[in-house]
């Protein structure tokens, strides 16, 4: 038996290993057709007369769909706001939206046709970046939209304008942080097959019950009629919450009665999905004492062309930007912006590594400007347990000063410095989940083994592990006799979603209530099979910003110790410590393995990862050649990964969320480290060599 907490064997562990794991792009169907996008070279392109005559002639090449095939008026999808169409109409709006697709008997005859229809287009001005977007004179990227601010989200408390009378120092400065892509190991890959008088689906999803509603609600079909086989994929960190091409397949699959199947290449990926480009001002208020008086935060997401998930994350993300401190009063302004490029949508962290970086920095200039320790300054004005550090919201719910002074501790942070390096620190703080609904299933075999089934997906975090480990504990049988059975909208019960680090705490009590259940109905008797049924629920909050208070905090602190080669501007960090409030760790060896990965993550948007434009909107940095993630070669050279662990979240035996605290801290723990080693202070993402040599040379410089 496997004790809660001790590690164990990683349910589907062998088989991502070995590859005996089927992704999507592994299944194949009978008489299945391969799909193969078009797309125009640019960003902003008017579609005129679209011809696929010579595509018709490749041998293999079924069908070539366009707007022209679909329903009029053109079917629109999205999780927030129905504004994406199934494909481009009229205009594109970002580099890689697909004007028309190809359904071939071959993947090369696909390829091959795709490259031969001709689409006649007039290249339009595009905006990519904030600045542009939010010019006067910009284009609309959505005609309903005014000003490219598809919304604006305010959160506030106190009186700001005495509390910026009661500052004895304000520090303001303006942070950006670049666009990024998810950059998960499996790509994007959809299947879509006509069954009896519906659709089946096969998605490399985190949501296979948000896609069946979506589908049901685009294809006017009932929620029976769609069935959504998830697949555990390979990565996700959000970037496969929400559908992309799946209502595309499933058009196509039932106009032409045939399965049809489309994986997107690495570079078609990231014309899918990325992060916002956030530009954040911020000014900090606060007595010469180190007292935290106001915190201001104004911020412009930078979304793409069409919602996604985006402006929840632009809403959830900026609402704890003002971090996990007691202040007199705050003020928060985030705005969604629209713009000619790929749709953003969740990424690990969800909005909040944005804003993160700006705060946790700000404040580190300001204890600077004070002379306070930049640990210390955090020390003092971090909330308590019970503090209502936002005031309308779930109070601090953990003891975020031990996992503090313990990063510290960890870090070494009051020992002498090595020559020629420099330390940083910053914290972190994101909202768990703030409505949830999951159900789970526990099946008690008549020979003692146990089926759990549950609609959370596994992308990585371990989540089948986590719920054969609840299982066997409540059930008292050992984990090797637990299977976990997920993905599949017509075997497992409803779960809301997979993200905002929920699978343990929701799911978590689901699975551990079903269980409980079926170990009350055994009752003494043997040779029979007993069925648990159990679930778990966040209730929404309508008068809440956010619909809902938080489930939990995730509480990360993050100190860096670093050096810098002041010829060439590269960076070498010596010493990572990620310290995490997990209430209790059901797993302490994935716990730390998330927190390393995200990390290291964390790592890539601070210190190389970009997208890079053209002036027509083309992303000129397509794929693992010209777009840099970390490699072994730029971790740290060492790394320690600590939790704290009181007993105190709202998940089985005390557990919290966990897994995207310790990305959030890394950027500002890396340049105040970056300064501390130079004096150099730069407020742009990625600290790249060159950004950082530039620093360099302008040290100094008024």
């Amino acid at each position: 038996m496997s004790a809660i907490g001790d590690p164990a064997p990683r349910g589907g562990g062998r088989g991502r290993v070995t590859g005996e794991q089927l992704y999507v792009a592994d299944i194949h169907l009978p008489n299945e057709l391969h799909i193969k996008l078009v797309t125009l070279p640019c960003a902003r392109g008017r579609i005129g007369a679209i011809d696929d005559s010579d595509a018709m002639k490749v041998p293999g090449v079924i069908a070539v769909f366009s707007a022209a095939d679909l329903p009029t008026p053109m079917p629109r999808f999205g999780p927030q706001f129905t504004d994406r169409p199934v494909i481009a109409t009229v205009e594109t709006k970002f580099h890689g939206d697909p004007v028309a697709a190809v359904a071939a008997e071959t993947l090369d005859a696909a390829e091959e046709a795709a490259r031969l229809v001709r689409v006649d287009y007039e290249v339009l001005p595009a905006v990519v970046t904030v600045e542009a977007a939010r010019a006067e004179s910009a284009p609309r990227v959505q005609d309903e939209v005014a000003g490219n601010v598809l919304r604006e989200h305010v959160v506030a408390w106190g009186d700001l304008d005495t509390a910026t009378k009661h500052a004895e120092v304000v520090v303001e400065n303006t942070y950006r942080f670049p666009m990024v892509t998810h950059f998960a190991i499996e790509p994007h890959a959809f299947i879509a097959a006509p069954d009896a008088d519906g659709i089946r689906v096969w998605s490399s999803i985190q949501h296979p019950y948000w896609l069946q509603r979506l589908l049901a609600q685009t294809l006017k079909l009932p929620l029976a009629k769609v069935r959504v086989i998830a697949p555990d994929p390979g990565g996700a960190f959000g970037g496969k919450q929400h559908a992309k091409y799946e209502p595309l397949l499933a058009f196509m699959a039932l106009k032409l009665g045939r399965p049809v199947r489309l994986t997107l290449t690495l570079e078609e990926t990231f014309q899918a999905v990325r992060r916002t480009e956030t530009e954040v001002r911020v000014r900090t208020g606060l007595t010469k004492q180190g007292k935290l008086v106001f915190q201001d935060v104004d911020a412009d997401y930078l979304i793409g062309a069409y919602a996604d998930i985006a402006d929840r994350v632009v809403g959830k993300g900026s609402y704890i930007a003002s971090g996990p401190y007691n202040y007199e009063a705050g003020r928060v302004t985030a705005r969604s912006v629209l713009s000619h490029t790929v749709p953003s949508t969740a990424f690990r962290g969800f909005g909040n590594p944005q804003v993160n970086w700006a705060v946790e920095s700000n404040l580190t200039e300001a204890a600077i400007q004070i002379g306070m320790d930049p640990v210390q300054l955090r020390l003092k004005n971090l909330a308590a347990r019970g503090d209502p550090f936002i005031p309308f919201d779930t109070p601090c719910d953990g003891d975020w000063a031990q996992a503090t002074k313990r990063a510290a501790e960890l870090a070494g942070w009051d020992k002498p410095k090595p020559e020629g390096r420099g330390r940083g620190f910053a914290l972190g703080i994101k909202s768990g989940p703030t409505t949830g609904l999951s159900y789970s299933m526990v099946r008690l075999q008549a020979d003692g083994s146990a089926i759990v089934y549950a609609g959370t997906q596994d992308i990585g975090q371990g989540a089948r592990t986590i719920f054969a480990q609840i299982a066997a504990s409540e059930l008292g049988i050992p984990l090797e006799r637990v299977s976990v059975v997920m993905g599949d909208t017509g075997a497992v019960p409803y779960d809301q979603q997979t993200s905002a680090s929920r699978s343990t705490v929701l799911m978590g009590n689901a699975v551990l209530a079903a269980a409980k259940q079926a170990r009350e109905k055994l009752a003494g008797r043997t040779g029979v099979e007993v069925v648990g049924v159990g679930d778990a629920k966040k209730e929404p909050d309508p008068k809440h910003p956010l619909g809902g208070s938080a489930a939990f905090f995730e509480f990360n602190a993050t100190a860096v110790e670093l050096s810098v080669d002041e010829e060439t501007g590269d960076i070498t960090i010596h010493r990572h410590v990620t310290v995490s409030d997990v209430g209790r760790a059901i797993n302490r060896l994935q716990v730390q393995m998330q927190d390393e990965g995200a990390a290291i993550m964390g790592l890539g948007h601070t210190l190389m990862e970009h997208y890079i434009f053209d002036a027509d909107g083309r992303i000129r940095n397509l794929g693992a050649i010209d777009y840099r993630i970390p490699t072994s070669m730029d971790l740290p050279e060492v790394m320690v990964s600590d939790m704290i662990e009181n007993g105190d979240g709202p998940g089985p035996y005390g557990a919290k969320g966990m897994s995207e605290g310790a990305l959030l801290p890394v950027s500002a723990a890396v340049a105040a480290a970056v300064r501390d080693a130079t004096g150099a202070v730069i407020r742009d993402l990625p600290l790249s060599p060159e950004r950082v040599w530039t620093a360099l040379q302008e040290r100094g410089q008024s």
